[in-house]
């Protein structure tokens, strides 16, 4: 470190400070003579065009109102109440097309939904006599505007498309500017023909497309021979392409496009539906006037493309799929679907107000008071972080414990494990699983025993204690006793009938090897048989893992990301960090890749785990640690190489887990939020169904 940076540091701190301690404050020393030099604050690039940061940030300013027409939320066919798993999305323009259209879904082999969006400001009626395995239509009048693209995105914020394993998306194509385009091959008539046969044709070509996504859990998106193209084909598009990106920390590789274009293709439904994340709305779509190239509906068609890679998906031609033998009786409603994982999302219950919580931190205090008091500490920061279809809700509450149960079993999550709270026999916040295991909720559930201390600081160390742990007053052997009865109980999670309990700071336990053969025979003097018991991989300091799993007395080790994974850090500049934050800016990305390495090495004995986000924001303001660049796309390629990386093992011990399904105050959700709907879950369960 310079001279001159360490007397910055001294002349804004009024202190000295270690090598380790300055990383943070040395990056917002840099902004601040950054600042002193040029007169302003660096902030994120700005273009002035509609769909750059800076105009989108302006937008957002307030109530958000204009996702999806509001005419579509009174609509009488909607929400279906039993919805297909493959739907057909039409968008309509030319109502003289739609017959051939509806005539060639009569070669659909399952089950399916029509969704179609009508910009004709004609009636479109469909004609179903033909469509054997229709079960649900519904016609959505839209605006001209954005071509077929606004409509889909619309579409998506409105969550219509969540339900769905695949999707067909098609619309009245005519391209009559394609006849101009020599080196495009072939005039719009010949185009749309070669779609329509591609993707739909015969009944025999459809089922082999829906094999083949059946057999290859990644693979993205399927369209029409001669229709993927290339970074040749960016045209007026890429800057806005790069600007949409930046709405979810992604930058954009010019070179690795690889898109459908025309935006008629078969598709994974999680590509479309993580389109949610960019919180598109009418304002960044240039209203019509025939353009063909530049603007945010050609810009979106190629980001179809640049998503799918970002989620490990491939997008093929018709001719590229590689038959494929698979029952189509997964796309049938009702049918069990095959299981790749055993996804067990971490469950925090601080959502109930308690007698202790009143006293530390005020009267009904609950963990949505840190959420709502959270400010953004950059542009674009996705902060507070609002919770959508479950709301600020209150786990006092019968109905919303179930709700949450009902939503992880629709999107492929096994079980719930719990945060476990027991200091020197005295348990905190155990209501809600208490309130489980008391009632008949078929849903599995396990725990892990939070061993850390509370503190103020909300960091688990020993400063600003609330309550801690005392293994003097009440030994570690005791804790079995405590949760004998939910170990007991037939929905607890298990391994090959061994109920799965897990210990967060095991280290942290005097002579705990002793304690955990301790527990192994209580279990098996009550008849539970034995336990299946894990340690969560956290560092040393933390009072992690200080031996072998196996010399410990564990069965294994389960990673709890960010600990012990990748910390890449990131300018406060780069992002235009505000001058109070002297927290700690970290790459998603980074960590995701570096993961993705260590699952091509991962032991027997060591069970994967993924995150969300993180962002604790929400309890440390302007000290919080912040992974930059979450998204569904990322997450879900993660999630899948996770599930690759376990393939091997018997099919109980394929136990994945997920930080977490509902940490609001750090960031990591999977319940839906305001600004990604059902995204991640929508990733959760198309892995899990691969």
């Amino acid at each position: 470190m310079t001279a001159p940076v360490k007397a910055a540091v001294k002349a804004l701190t009024g202190r000295e400070l270690t090598r380790a301690a300055l990383r943070g404050r040395v990056q917002r020393v840099r902004i601040a003579l950054g600042a002193r030099i040029a007169g302003t604050r660096p902030r994120v690039a700005e273009t002035g065009d509609v769909t750059s940061m800076s105009s989108w940030l302006r937008r957002r300013r307030g109530r958000q109102s204009n996702l999806f027409p509001d005419a579509w939320r009174v609509h009488e066919a909607l929400p279906f109440a039993e919805p297909s798993r493959v739907a057909v999305l039409m968008h309509v323009h030319f109502p003289e097309l739609v017959d051939e259209l509806v005539a060639q879904l009569a070669h659909v082999p399952v089950p399916f939904d029509l969704l179609v969006t009508n910009s004709s400001g004609q009636t479109v009626e469909v004609d179903a006599a033909a469509l054997d395995r229709l079960r649900n239509v519904a016609v959505l009048p839209c605006a001209n505007h954005g071509r077929d693209i606004l409509p889909t995105v619309s579409v998506v914020n409105a969550g219509l498309l969540d339900p769905y394993d695949l999707v067909l998306k098609v619309h009245t194509k005519r391209s009559s500017w394609r006849a101009g385009h020599a080196e495009l091959g072939g005039d719009g008539e010949a185009w749309k023909a070669s779609f329509l046969e591609a993707l739909l044709g015969s009944s025999e070509n459809v089922a082999q497309i829906l094999q083949a996504f059946a057999t290859d859990p990644d693979l993205g998106a399927v369209t029409a021979d001669g229709s993927v193209l290339g970074p040749d084909f960016w045209g007026g598009d890429e800057q806005i392409a790069r600007e949409l990106l930046q709405r979810l920390g992604l930058e954009l590789d010019r070179d690795a496009l690889r898109f459908p274009a025309g935006s008629m293709y078969w598709v994974r439904g999680i590509v479309l539906q993580g389109l949610r994340s960019l919180a598109m709305t009418p304002d960044d779509f240039a209203e019509e006037a025939g353009q063909v190239d530049g603007t945010a509906a050609h810009a979106v068609e190629r980001l179809v493309g640049v998503l799918s890679a970002e989620a490990g998906l491939a997008v093929l031609e018709r001719a590229d799929v590689p038959a494929a033998q698979a029952s189509l009786s997964r796309y049938e409603p009702g049918e069990p679907r095959p299981r790749r994982i055993r996804a067990v999302p971490f469950y925090l219950p601080q959502f109930h107000a308690t007698p202790e919580n009143d006293r530390w931190w005020g009267e009904g205090f609950t963990e949505w008071r840190n959420v709502t008091a959270a400010h953004p500490v950059f542009p674009g920061h996705d902060q507070p972080r609002l919770p959508s279809a479950l709301g600020f809700y209150d786990l006092r509450l019968d109905e919303v414990r179930e709700a949450q149960h009902e939503l992880a079993s629709a999107f492929g999550v096994e079980a719930f494990m719990y945060y476990y709270y027991w200091f020197a026999g005295r348990r905190l916040l155990s209501m809600p699983i208490e309130k489980l295991h008391a009632g008949s909720t078929p849903k599995q559930y396990c725990v892990m025993w939070a061993n850390e201390n509370w503190t103020r600081r909300w960091d688990g160390r020993s400063s600003d204690m609330l309550i801690g742990q005392d293994y003097d007053e009440v030994p570690a052997t005791l804790f079995i006793d405590d949760v004998m009865d939910f170990l007991k109980d037939e929905r607890y999670l298990r391994v090959d009938g061994r109920p799965v309990l897990s210990v967060y700071r095991i280290s942290q336990i005097p002579d705990y090897p002793a304690v955990l053969e301790h527990w192994r025979r209580r279990a098996r003097e009550e008849g539970v048989g034995e336990l299946f018991l894990l340690n969560v991989d956290v560092a040393r300091e933390f009072d992690g893992l200080d031996r072998d799993a196996a010399t410990a007395g564990l069965d294994g080790t389960h990673w709890f990301p960010p600990h012990n994974h990748r910390w890449d850090w990131i300018d406060y500049a780069d992002l235009g960090a505000e001058p109070e934050f002297a927290g700690n800016l970290l790459g998603y990305g980074a960590l995701v890749r570096d993961a993705e390495k260590r699952l091509t090495r991962l032991d027997a004995r060591t069970y994967p785990a993924v995150m969300v986000d993180f962002d604790n924001t929400a309890r440390r303001q302007w000290r919080a640690d912040i992974w930059y660049g979450s998204n569904p796309y990322t997450f879900r390629r993660w999630l899948s190489a996770t599930a690759q990386a376990v393939a091997d093992r018997p099919e109980q011990e394929r136990l994945v887990f997920v930080n977490a399904w509902n940490e609001w105050a750090e960031g990591t959700v999977l319940e839906p939020t305001a600004r990604h709907g059902y995204g991640y879950l929508c990733a959760v369960r198309d892995v899990v169904q691969g």
